[in-house]
């Protein structure tokens, strides 16, 4: 007997159904009698439903196994279904490609949102508003900048950057936001829990880190 390879079979239509469910399918094309194709269509559904469980939608929507037959037949089915008939074209039309966003992101490590910020601050009237949303603003930026950095950005900097992405017409005075610390994180990093078997530096019982004082009178 000669060995059968997979390269030498016919491709699964349908991979969760398994080649022996296909070859089911092409028996019962070879019938002529319709009415015993319809039966033993069926007969091989409530097989699929107790060999494939994994086929959720099957208990939810029975519809979609007897579509998946002609699927499996490439669509030369000639069964007296309960349902309409699937059209081929639809089934194998491909889904339309998808456009990516063309605009660009002058400063990558602030991100998009940011700069849709700046427009939302621009449009407030309010002089108190608009210092409020700068604030907020310088915020987020020194935020997402150590996310992406992992350092420290100085306030200098967020200021002028916030000044040319609105075309200098939102501004705040530096040395009120060094005083105040404005532009603080909006969430610290958390500190890695300090594993309970390690030993302090500073242990009296290792005697290491601990302190010598030369005495007044030496």
């Amino acid at each position: 007997m000669i060995p059968e390879y997979n390269t030498q079979r016919e491709q699964i239509k349908l991979k969760e159904y398994g080649r022996n469910v296909q070859k089911l399918v092409n028996f019962i094309r070879t019938n002529p009698d319709k009415e015993k194709r319809t039966e033993m269509a069926t007969t091989l559904i409530e097989l699929i439903k107790q060999l494939a469980p994994t086929v959720k939608e099957a208990f939810e929507n029975p519809q979609r196994i007897w579509d998946d037959l002609y699927i499996i037949a490439d669509f030369n089915f000639d069964i007296n279904s309960p349902y309409p008939v699937p059209d081929a074209s639809t089934v194998h039309k491909k889904p339309r490609p998808m456009g990516y966003p063309q605009s660009k992101v002058r400063y990558k490590h602030y991100g998009k949102n940011i700069e849709k910020l700046i427009v939302e601050a621009l449009a407030k009237e309010d002089p108190k508003e608009r210092e409020d949303a700068v604030i907020y603003l310088g915020k987020l930026m020194k935020t997402f900048y150590g996310n992406w950095n992992k350092e420290t950005i100085d306030d200098s900097v967020i200021i002028k950057d916030i000044e040319k992405m609105s075309d200098g017409r939102l501004t705040l005075n530096l040395d009120k936001v060094r005083e105040e610390n404005l532009f603080e994180k909006l969430y610290r990093e958390k500190k890695k829990p300090r594993n309970p078997n390690e030993r302090p530096r500073n242990d009296k019982r290792s005697g290491h880190g601990k302190k010598h004082h030369r005495r007044r009178d030496q």
